[in-house]
This record gives C-alpha cells, structure tokens and sequence, in this order.
C-alpha cells in the first residue's frame, strides 16, 4: 500500500440528526456521520484489493461481515474473510495528511483497557470499553489509534473523546488511516489458560485479546438505534441475525456464557436436568441462543448448518468444513467451542 503525500483534505460529512439516548444511547464514534447518508463510500475506509490481477479499493472493505478475500468457488465469486467491526475513514486531515479526527466513546461506560504499545497487536494502538445495558457485559474497542487520551478504569459519557484516530497496526498507512470500531461479546473469563493451551507466543491483552471477543454487526445496529432508540441488543439480534448453524456440546458443568447473557437462553425448563447444550450462531459465530438437550454426545457435533454451495469453511470463519447439509467441526471452530463454554 502506497505512502503519499496529501495537500489538506477536508471531507464534509452529510448532516444527520444526532443519535437519541436510550436504554443503549448510542452515538458515533467520530464526526463522520455519512453512515447515514445515500453514500456509505464517504464513511467508510476502503481496502486495497489484488483479485486475480485486477487492482481495486472497494469502501464496503471497510464494512462488517464478510467484506474481504475474494474467491471463486461453486457458489461464484464470494468474500470469504470476516470483518467484525467498521473502519470510518477521518474527515479531517492536516496539509501532510495525518488524520485530525477525536475517537470517542459510542456509549457510556468504563474504559477497562488501553494497550501500552502500537506494535504488539494488529489492533495496533487500541481502547477497549465496558458497557453495561443490563443484558449482560458488552465492550467496545478502538483500534489504529495514534494516540490514547482515557485511561484503564476510567468512566467516560457517551461521546466524551478517548483517543485520536491513526493508522497504527499491520498493513495500514497513511493513506488508510481510520479507526476501527466493534461492539463485542466476551467470550471467557479464563481466556489465558485457553490461550496457553493453543499459543506459544505471548498474549499480551489478557481477556481483552481480539480472539476473546465475538464482535456484533455494529453498522446495522448504529441504524437500527437510530430508528428505534429504545432497542435492545436481544432485540436487535432477534431481527437482524440468521441461524447458519447449531452446535450441540456435552455439557461439562457450569456455563458461565449463559449466565453471563441469561437472554441467549431458551426452553430452560424443557429439559430438567439436560446433559448437553445446543448453540445457535451466526455464520460469523455470533452466538444467537442455548437450549438445553437431553441427547448425550462425547464431543461437540454439528446438528444443523444451512446448505450453501461450496465448503461450509467459506461461509463460518473457517469454524465448519462439509458441502451441502452435512458439516463437522475444523480445528478452529472446535477451540472456539471450547472457549465459549469454558471446556478446557
């Protein structure tokens, strides 16, 4: 990606009246507010894109979901990499090009982690923030800052600045530079010992490591608040997440993610003592529900992915592989089961 020099750029952002509080009380985490405009392309960052030899810098790169790598396969051209958040690109840069842009915070909550340095994650510099909605723990992270103004263990108001956008991190330049946003599950208190099972380089972020945090479509819910300010996140999942597959896992004690996000459950009482638990998600592995299951099983077994042309691993992350109606685990979505319901 090449560095170039820019004259000042000022990109004026399409007015958009502001985000109402509610019981989630969203606002934007910069001044671009195109997301909300007929031309999405001026709020978010593009990538750059090598497909087959055609170069390109499609801005729905710079969107949530499955945005990136390019593949032929049986069901034609597809986008097989998962981008869990957005990148808003600055509307203000200097006269060499440095973005000018505050980041601040998309709700009110607590700052629980700031990275110490810019080259220890893909992340680059990044802020992570607590909120608390009643519907169980949820965090949002910042990343490609230049610089962190909030610190670990600070309260901050929803639009109160946290930090100023940059391009910190592998693979982005100047040119590129953004902020990068998602809104997050977490996946596991004892994410360390998880992490010490799999990795042997050293895991710098605690629980606040990007591979410990499921992020939620945040574009789609930043326009669902926005219609409906009083939206829940159970609510916005409800209408806006498709079940891609079900999982069924012995049940092996406690599970601390249902009782984290007591929502997720369904038919409690159907089964009164269930020996195994089966997952609902998302293609992006977005947990959507937990039912209880009387049927017994030695390993996590897939019960139910919806057919697609093509390998299943395309379409989930790498977590399924199988064509048709039929799919198995891979490694990958085989720890991450392991990490969502705390079984190692």
């Amino acid at each position: 990606m090449p560095r170039i020099l820019f004259c000042l750029i000022v990109f004026v952002a399409i007015s958009a009246p502001p985000l109402a509080a509610g019981p989630l009380g969203l606002v934007l985490p910069t001044d671009n507010d195109t997301i909300f405009s007929e031309d999405p392309s001026q709020f978010y960052m593009y990538t750059d894109r090598n497909f087959e030899g055609v170069l390109s810098k499609p801005w729905s790169g710079g969107a949530y979901g499955f945005t990136r790598d390019q593949k032929r396969s049986a069901a034609g051209i597809i986008l097989t990499r998962l981008h869990e958040g957005i990148d808003i690109r600055p509307v203000r840069r200097d006269a060499a090009g440095e973005p000018l842009d505050e980041v601040r915070a998309i709700a009110t909550g607590t700052v629980v982690y700031v990275t110490t340095s810019a080259s220890q994650s893909n992340y680059g510099r990044y802020i992570v923030v607590h909120h608390d909605w009643g519907d169980g723990p949820f965090f949002s992270l910042y990343a490609h800052l230049s610089a962190a103004t909030a610190k670990a263990g600070q309260s901050v108001t929803a639009g109160e600045t946290i930090g100023k956008m940059g391009y910190t991190g592998d693979g982005i330049n100047r040119e590129r530079a953004h902020v990068h946003v998602e809104l997050n599950f977490i996946l596991s208190d004892h994410f360390q010992r998880w992490y010490e099972q799999h990795f042997t380089n050293r895991n710098h972020h605690g629980i606040y490591n990007g591979i410990n945090l499921t992020g939620l479509d945040i574009a789609a819910l930043l326009k669902a608040h926005r219609a409906n300010p009083a939206i829940t996140i159970p609510e916005f999942l409800a209408t806006q997440a498709e079940v891609h597959y079900r999982v069924l896992v012995p049940k092996t004690g406690g599970l601390p993610f249902l009782q984290r996000y007591p929502w997720l459950g369904r038919e409690l009482d159907r089964v009164q003592n269930p020996v195994s638990w089966e997952f609902s998600f998302a293609a992006t592995g977005v947990p959507l529900a937990i039912k209880p299951s009387d049927q017994a099983v030695q390993a996590p077994i897939v019960t139910y992915v919806k057919p697609t042309p093509g390998n299943h691993g395309d379409f989930t992350v790498g977590r399924l592989t199988g064509t048709g109606d039929r799919a198995t685990l891979t490694p990958s979505g085989s720890r991450y089961l392991q990490l969502i319901t705390d079984s190692f």
